[in-house]
């Protein structure tokens, strides 16, 4: 892996940026749609990179459960099993385990949890975590961390964080792959102190990037920037910085402020299948009766399938009758905003006019919340 900045922002940390990787290059900020369980909901991988997507996230424990990393492994590895042939980042899976399992689980060893597939109990430790990413054959892999849920209490944060670094020595030890790298992750709950000791720590280990994570897990906005500056203060200027599930559009304007280049979020495609659609004019919620004889398309001027060819009466029509259709013209319509967003931000912040991208979102959200 090999990071480039190539502009950077005279009035805040924002820059852009290229990320060389084993599947190719990202232009940073860049977006990263969910494909956790080797799809994005509804898309084919055609279809996603005609959306302009450069780079997927994955996930290391839905993966594990099923199908199973041997039989991903038997395919020729996870870009050749789901036909992508972009970069892929695996995100660990580690709160998804820590949603299943219990307080008495977790131990020094890793964390107990019974499978929601098939009831088997399982020891989900920081060398299996390896194990499972260094055979999907993911371009960047993250270690097994642990989640702090919102609200924590401080003395509790600060053990979990401790753990965590312990945890990413020996995911760094056995991370076996030169060909791929393996990014440190970031936790301390909404404590500044703490997000400032995490960083600092995960440092000093040395990873080629890093990762922000426990955020967007139910604080409030003014928390989530706090606790995020708090870490970019003490993370090397020159390596790529991924925040974790955090993707509304103006929440990433806010973040690549603080110097973010990477984002994943399941917002597109979630908020597509509950017919919620994203356009520069505000968001459109497309069972709305006045769309019945609408014969306009979503976004003037939109490149994607639904936009070239059909009306919103039509796309309506679909999604009131249920058809599966819906949720992948709906899906690659949003999919589609994603990337024009990351497009108009890297050009704001090369021309350093993130002020009034911000101020343009800004709007975009009360009209979404009125």
């Amino acid at each position: 892996m090999r990071f480039e900045i190539t502009a950077q922002s005279a009035n805040s940390r924002a820059r852009t940026g290229e990320l060389h990787l084993a599947h190719g290059t990202v232009v940073t900020p860049a977006f990263m749609p969910c494909a956790s369980r080797a799809a994005v909901r509804a898309c084919g991988a055609e279809d996603v990179a005609e959306a302009g997507v450069q780079i997927l996230v994955s996930n290391a424990y839905h993966l594990y459960l099923q199908p199973g990393m041997e039989a991903i492994e038997a395919c020729g590895g996870l870009h050749r099993f789901m036909d992508w042939n972009g970069p892929i980042l695996t995100d660990s899976g580690g709160f998804q385990v820590f949603s299943l399992a219990a307080p008495k689980d977790l131990a020094e060893e890793g964390v107990i949890f019974r499978s929601p597939v098939d009831g088997q109990q399982i020891l989900f430790t920081p060398e299996l975590c390896m194990e499972i990413q260094n055979r999907l054959g993911s371009d960047i892999a993250m270690p097994l961390d642990e989640c702090c849920p919102h609200p924590a209490e401080r003395d509790y944060v600060r053990a979990s964080l401790e753990r965590t670094l312990r945890w990413a020595e020996r995911c760094k030890a056995a991370h076996e792959r030169d060909d791929r790298a393996l990014f440190g992750i970031v936790q301390g709950g909404v404590y500044a102190d703490l997000r400032e000791l995490s960083a600092t720590e995960t440092a000093r280990l040395g990873f080629p990037g890093y990762a922000i994570g426990g955020l967007s897990v139910g604080e409030s906005r003014e928390q989530m920037l706090g606790a995020l500056r708090a870490a970019m203060s003490a993370l090397p200027l020159d390596a790529p910085v991924h925040l974790m599930g955090v993707g509304t559009p103006l929440d990433i304007v806010d973040c690549a402020a603080e110097g973010v280049d990477l984002f994943d979020c399941v917002l597109p495609t979630r908020n597509a299948r509950h017919g919620s659609v994203m356009t520069w004019a505000g968001p459109l919620r497309i069972l709305n009766a006045t769309y019945a004889t609408d014969p306009r398309p979503l976004e003037e001027g939109c490149e994607c399938p639904c936009c070239r060819s059909l009306s919103r009466a039509y796309l309506r029509h679909l999604f009131k009758a249920k058809e599966s259709l819906a949720w992948r013209l709906l899906s690659l319509h949003n999919l589609r905003f994603y990337t024009d967003l990351m497009r108009r931000l890297r050009e704001a912040i090369a021309t350093d006019r993130l002020a009034d991208l911000r101020s343009r979102l800004s709007a975009w959200t009360q009209r979404d919340r009125s």
